[in-house]
């Protein structure tokens, strides 16, 4: 009896070592599952557009599936809390927008961007400006600025939600104008802006190209200007604020992004999937479609500029009167 507990017990210890000897593999092994990418935005806008090609090209070097799903509202600031909350085992991961570092800011966040996440890699950044509709009697910013001046509460236009990146830039242009009184519509993501103005709900919108472009090169909508800091080569007749002499600049950058506490091993996996995937044809067509630059910053540099921003944004919010953290 002696005998037999003693070899029980060992291939017991045996069978421990030999598991333990296999969880390095076993890490290494991921993805076994498909992986759940949240995009923070509602089908048809850039970033939705912008990812799933990439999100396509690679599970083939991750060999399991991206399924994207699509968590709009809150200004771009409900997808990235969801997967803020998740386990950080690499099966959940997102999209980012600045417009979470704002919210924050705002008092409107339950996770901290910078210090509550694990950033994966910055992929590209966006085009913004703002649009009328072309039968409008505003031909340039000039004319739409002075108007709104001399009209102040009645001129309206629709941005893709309170505190987003197509939101601000258009309060600081009032604030360097002068003092513009505008009424703000926001709306859950850049799709909604676009039939607001063509129903003539609103005067203007400000937003990504993926909502307007399509339109002022049908005719429909006017391009009055862009907040990057250069001008469009796609819209080389369009000044930027920058130029006209505002202080207004806004380039965007758009992040893949876990929860807090992923391995590094698997944040690598995923980085070096989503980096060879860059090159894909079909997402670099939706680049050069949305106007969107190929904008590659690796987990470390990802994270070094968007602290950069996080203080910038601070005071901007704050310049605005939106500061409500403590």
């Amino acid at each position: 009896m002696y005998q037999i507990k003693i070899k029980f017990i060992g291939s017991i210890i045996l069978t421990l070592f030999v598991l333990a000897l296999g969880l390095p593999a076993m890490a290494v092994e991921y993805p076994t599952k498909p992986i759940t990418l949240i995009i923070l935005h509602p089908p048809g806008g850039s970033s939705d557009l912008s990812i799933r090609p990439l999100a396509n090209a690679a599970k083939k070097y991750l060999g399991q599936p991206i399924i994207c799903e699509n968590m709009a509202g809150g200004g771009g600031t409900v997808g990235p809390t969801i997967v803020a909350s998740k386990p950080p085992d690499g099966y959940t991961i997102g999209l980012m927008l600045r417009s979470s570092i704002v919210a924050w800011h705002m008092g409107k966040l339950n996770f901290h961007p910078i210090d509550e996440v694990t950033r994966i890699m910055t992929y590209t950044g966006f085009l913004e400006g703002i649009a009328v509709r072309a039968d409008s009697p505003w031909k340039t910013i000039q004319e739409f600025i002075e108007y709104s001046k001399r009209n102040p509460g009645k001129v309206s236009y629709a941005s893709p939600g309170v505190g987003t990146v197509a939101h601000l830039p258009m309060e600081e242009l009032a604030i360097e104008a002068g003092g513009i009184q505008w009424v703000h519509v926001p709306h859950k993501g850049d799709a909604g802006t676009v039939p607001a103005l063509l129903g003539g709900h609103v005067d203007a919108i400000s937003a990504t190209s993926a909502a307007w472009a399509p339109l002022v090169e049908a005719g429909k909508f006017r391009l009055l200007a862009i907040y990057i800091p250069q001008r469009s080569t796609r819209f080389p007749n369009v000044p930027t604020c920058k130029e006209l002499g505002y202080n207004v600049v806004e380039t965007c950058p758009l992040e893949i992004f876990g929860p807090k506490g992923m391995s590094k091993p698997i944040v690598e996996k995923l980085h070096d999937a989503f980096k060879k995937s860059l090159d894909d044809h079909d997402f670099q067509a939706v680049l050069k479609k949305l106007d969107m630059p190929l904008v590659y910053r690796n987990p470390e540099e990802s994270d070094k500029i968007a602290r950069e921003d996080f203080e910038r944004y601070r005071k901007l919010v704050k310049k605005l009167g939106l500061d409500k953290t403590p």
